[in-house]
């Protein structure tokens, strides 16, 4: 007869923990969280010391009817929920709502769902942490009165089923900010100068011009570019300097939840939200034969800590496999950069190192074979060597010019063993020339270029920047790009992600009426207090009372400022179904044509809105078009026909390039005219234009 109860949050661990622990130990689920605030009012009492109103969850009393007859039973209840502070808080939850005061209850947590982390766990029991509870407290409250009473003022001016959230709405904002910097970059001309010389029966090596006397320089034009080459190809190529070194590149540190989410997306392709399901399932258990085995530690962390037991696993494994060479020396305790380390997590490994991922393979399926191929490579590699390699840095000269190169060569593999990418093999040559030798030039060849914007975000960059910047919580970060697609605030293209016009909308409302909230650092700072919180040195009311008040009068400013926002346009274009003129509707892919008289008319046609332009191409009407996830474009009326094929990113002009007789088109915000061939500099000229190129042009239009 089980005389102990263990509530763990997931149903996944219960049989495999029940195995663990035996007939004197129950093993129950809570499902998750079994309490929460209200759906359907505010649930914080602001006049009341912001007192929160915590409701069962609907649904969840059956369950804790269940769980309070077990819990009467039981001599002590071990509340088993995750280590963070989300399961501090459904732990402290569970002893209010299963009604267990004046029972025996114990708070135990593990790091891995093994026998061993299990049974330890258990011999070290602790109270509730109500620090932590606090920290996610605060952290809850402050996100319901964020999202409750700025959301029913979007439903109101806007329309039904948008929200705004403390994370969400900065991560919007990042990604128009990112939309508008490179809507508004105007590209600039600039050349380069490579060079191949021959060496021994080799393909030789490649050089690039990196000084003109000495100094840095810009090569704007093709004529002087042209020019140094002609006179680089008459005088001769002498190595000035050959310098050897070496280079070593340290091992990787083990995964954190961000880090997982970031290789997952640029080596397996996988969005977060794939990423952490499939993390979920190793980390609960995957059926082994007849076994249930948690294969992956905990998947939420902030960490890269290993403990000593890991470290001592995997060193007998690298000894034994690579031998005692491969193994790193003098291994220190891993620290972060930055210090939101949440809790005292272990970093995310394998629970067991000699469950090779080929040695399971069968056992997953292909997406779960090459996650946890890529976390248990991972944490093997955090655990070898440094790579060496040997470097070459060779400068040659050339009358007034010096050409560079720089190359590397692998001299002993280390964690290159295990874990590499592509970008590993980039640069990889060893160079055998001297100083003084003349070389013998194969080509030189001048190379076109134009300065480019940053790239707009991917799910992985994205993530990136919001931990560099401490917004929110790696555990957040994949639901809140969900529900930012969700919306229709944002969408994605071939893993590129764009604002829509409605995520426009609601991002200039919030930079309008509620710029602290979407404020990078103000998101940051927040984050920082929650900490502290948990380390209890601030008492968590303090910071909603902080906080609360200006954004209450914020609130109240917005209501009664911002105008409804009609989004629904009344168009002139007849329905071809009923006749009714049809009218401009939102979908989240962006704007379209729809009947009025929906849903008994169903009728819809793509959105297009003609510019007063005629196609350059087919004298056409040019109208401005999406793409089916939401990108502006410029195309002409006869695409649809396939009888042009005209198309345009920037809105074009409608005249013609004086130089090459291209397009011309409009280029940021102050709609600078420039030409959309990519090889004419019409409208480009570089901003640091000199003064000899300045010079000219004034003596050629005096003449």
């Amino acid at each position: 007869m089980a005389n102990n109860l263990v509530i763990v949050e997931s149903a996944a661990k219960v049989t495999t923990i029940s195995k663990f622990l035996g007939k004197s130990y129950k093993v129950e689920a809570s499902l998750g969280h079994v309490r929460d605030l209200p759906k359907s009012q505010l649930g914080i009492d602001v006049d009341n010391n912001y007192e929160p109103k915590y409701i069962t969850i609907r649904g969840k009393g059956e369950l804790i009817q269940k769980l309070r007859k077990e819990a009467k039973n039981a001599k002590c209840i071990y509340l088993a929920t995750d280590p963070d502070r989300e399961g501090e808080a459904i732990a402290w939850h569970l002893y209010f709502a299963l009604r267990l005061e004046g029972k025996t209850v114990k708070r135990i947590t593990f790091n891995e769902i093994t026998e061993t982390a299990v049974k330890e766990a258990l011999k070290h029991p602790r109270n509730i942490n109500l620090d932590l509870v606090d920290a996610q407290q605060a952290r809850r409250i402050l996100d319901r009165l964020v999202g409750y009473k700025i959301s029913p003022i979007l439903w109101k001016k806007i329309r039904k089923g948008l929200s705004a959230g403390r994370v969400q709405s900065v991560t919007l904002r990042l990604i128009c900010d990112r939309e508008k910097e490179i809507t508004e970059f105007i590209e600039q001309e600039y050349w380069s100068i490579e060079t191949l010389f021959k060496m021994g029966k080799t393909k030789g090596f490649e050089a690039k011009l990196e000084k003109i006397d000495g100094k840095k320089f810009e090569l704007q034009n093709q004529a002087h570019t042209q020019q140094i080459i002609d006179e680089c190809v008459n005088n001769p190529f002498i190595v000035t300097k050959f310098k050897t070194g070496e280079k070593v590149r340290n091992s990787p540190l083990p995964f954190t939840t961000s880090t997982m989410q970031q290789e997952s997306a640029k080596q397996l392709g996988y969005s977060t939200q794939k990423t952490m399901n499939i993390a979920q399932q190793l980390y609960e258990g995957i059926k082994i034969g007849k076994e249930q085995v948690g294969i992956v530690s905990y998947i939420r962390t902030d960490s890269t800590r290993v403990s000593q037991s890991a470290v001592a696993m995997a060193k007998d494994y690298i000894i034994n496999k690579f031998g005692e060479h491969y193994l790193k020396e003098n291994k220190k305790s891993s620290k972060k950069s930055n210090q939101n380390i949440q809790d005292a997590h272990e970093a995310i490994r394998p629970t067991y190192i000699d469950q090779t991922p080929e040695s399971l393979k069968e056992y997953l399926s292909r997406d779960q074979y090459r996650l946890y191929n890529l976390i248990y490579n991972r944490f093997l590699a955090s655990q070898m060597k440094e790579a060496v390699f040997q470097t070459h840095s060779i400068k040659i000269e050339n009358g007034r010019y010096t050409f560079g190169a720089s190359y590397q060569k692998e001299k002993f593999d280390g964690f290159l063993r295990v874990y590499k990418d592509d970008d590993d093999e980039r640069n990889s040559k060893e160079i055998t020339v001297k100083e003084g030798e003349q070389l013998t030039l194969i080509k030189i060849d001048k190379n076109q270029h134009f300065t480019k914007p940053k790239s707009r975000y991917q799910e992985a960059s994205l993530v990136k920047t919001l931990e560099e910047n401490g917004v929110g919580r790696p555990s957040t970060y994949a639901p809140t790009i969900t529900t930012l697609l969700a919306r229709g605030y944002i969408t994605k293209e071939q893993k590129i992600l764009y604002p829509t016009d409605l995520g426009e909308i609601v991002n200039n409302i919030m930079l309008d009426y509620f710029p602290e909230v979407v404020d990078v650092e103000f998101t940051a700072q927040l984050e920082k207090i929650l900490d502290e919180i948990a380390t209890g040195n601030i008492e968590w009311k303090e910071i909603i009372k902080a906080f609360y008040p200006n954004f209450a009068k914020t609130v109240q400013k917005a209501e009664d400022e911002i105008t409804n926002i009609d989004i629904t346009e009344v168009t002139n274009i007849p329905c071809e179904k009923c006749g009714t003129n049809l009218i401009v509707r939102y979908s989240k892919y962006g704007k379209f044509f729809g009947c009025p008289n929906f849903p008994e008319c169903t009728f819809s046609k793509p959105w297009f809105e003609p510019i007063g332009v005629k196609c350059p191409l087919c004298d056409g009407e040019v109208i401005l078009k999406k793409s089916k996830k939401g990108r502006i474009y410029y195309g002409c009326e006869n695409n649809a026909d396939e009888k042009c094929e005209f198309m345009s990113w920037q809105r074009p002009t409608g005249d013609k390039c004086p130089n090459c007789g291209g397009i011309l088109v409009e280029k940021g915000k102050n709609k600078k005219i420039v030409c959309a061939n990519e090889t004419c500099n019409y409208g480009k000229e570089n901003k640091n234009e000199s003064k000899e190129s300045k010079a000219n042009k004034n003596a050629s239009k005096n003449n």
